[in-house]
């Protein structure tokens, strides 16, 4: 079950929307600048609480207008479930069937979305920061206690960086090192069981896309020869000076790597665009069978950077999946996945459906 209604207000060129959402396939075609990479960005925020294309959420509020909206309904297996978004220059709030919700993470647990889009490659080109996040996403779902965790490390780690950056004694710094511990501990675990898991469903797509071997390591944010508090004891005088907590998972890196050397220096930008689009795709497939809802996979222009033989076999994985499925296109007669459950025509940020 997924995603069957969606209605915006205000969001970037997206004055109102309001879209019926096919079960299986939804096909938005129009022409470039026409709104629907910001269809796509909307439904992103209903089920993240973020951009994929921005950091800053008021960022998308339309010219001229003071907040935008989004609005969705989500069938699960037991009920429908109406979820919101909005954002304004105060901040952001979403809610949960008519009650605000405690934390954007909670989003997730209703609209589990992934995207492949043409910067998709920055998943491999990019820092660190960008591979926790997806490799977040997905332990989420698989571990029941690891937002939990996470969150409360966050608070720790904020309130022991703040003792850091006031130049507290150090008491006042190690008071917080139980807890950072315990959490970064937990956190650690998830993700190491999570990589075990998902490298087998990664490995094999990389190499059905590409013919190369993929390796993947999880590195959890300090060094192989030593434990989490031997590397807080180890790292008191750096993050002394620096002010910041220097080891722990906040630093952990999820290593990729194809036939042997660094997948960032091993091949091009449209290898590494089929490399993320296999490891986005690899998480599709681990997610848990038992779920009240499918994830939805967003495709924005999935012709892009991509010659007809590489597209093909991108297009083969994606309709091997029974996800939901929301695909932009240049072209207005897209076959690819087959005849559209719904289709819509863009322009100017206006949906006429076809």
């Amino acid at each position: 079950m997924a995603l069957r209604r969606l209605q915006v207000s205000d969001l970037r060129c997206l004055q109102t929307a309001d879209v019926e959402i096919d079960p299986r396939f939804t096909l938005i075609s129009g022409a470039n600048a026409s709104g629907k990479t910001s269809l796509l960005e909307a439904i992103y925020v209903l089920g993240r609480g973020r951009s994929f294309r921005t950091r800053h959420l008021d960022q998308l509020i339309r010219r001229g207008s003071s907040r935008f909206v989004v609005f969705g309904e989500v069938q699960t297996a037991e009920r429908v479930v109406p979820i919101g978004v909005e954002a304004s220059a105060e901040g952001v709030g979403a809610r949960i069937s008519g009650s605000w919700a405690g934390s954007l993470a909670e989003l997730a647990l209703i609209l589990p979305v992934q995207i492949i889009d043409p910067e998709v490659h920055k998943l491999i080109e990019e820092g660190p920061s960008r591979r926790r996040r997806y490799l977040d996403w997905g332990v989420f779902h698989v571990e029941p206690g690891f937002i939990p965790s996470w969150q409360r490390y966050q608070q720790v780690l904020k309130q022991r960086n703040a003792a850091l950056k006031a130049k507290q004694p150090r008491a006042m710094v190690t008071a917080w090192d139980k807890d950072l511990l315990r959490y970064g501990l937990e956190i650690t675990a998830a993700r190491a069981r999570y990589v075990d898991v998902l490298k087998a469903y990664a490995q094999a797509l990389t190499q059905s896309l590409l013919g190369c071997a993929l390796a993947m390591e999880y590195r959890p944010g300090w060094g192989r020869q030593v434990s989490f508090e031997e590397a807080l004891a180890l790292s008191a005088r750096l993050e002394q000076e620096r002010g910041v907590t220097q080891v722990g998972p906040q630093r952990a890196e999820l290593s990729i790597q194809l036939d042997g050397l660094a997948a960032k220096d091993r091949v091009s930008r449209g290898q590494q665009k089929l490399l993320a689009s296999a490891l986005l795709i690899a998480q599709i497939k681990l997610f848990p069978e038992a779920a009240p809802v499918r994830p939805v996979l967003l495709l924005d222009d999935p012709a892009a950077e991509l010659d007809d033989q590489h597209l093909a076999q991108l297009i083969g994985e994606v309709a091997g999946q029974a996800n939901q499925l929301i695909v932009t296109t240049l072209q207005k007669d897209f076959t690819a996945f087959g005849s559209p459950g719904r289709h819509y025509q863009i322009a100017h940020g206006a949906l006429t459906p076809i």
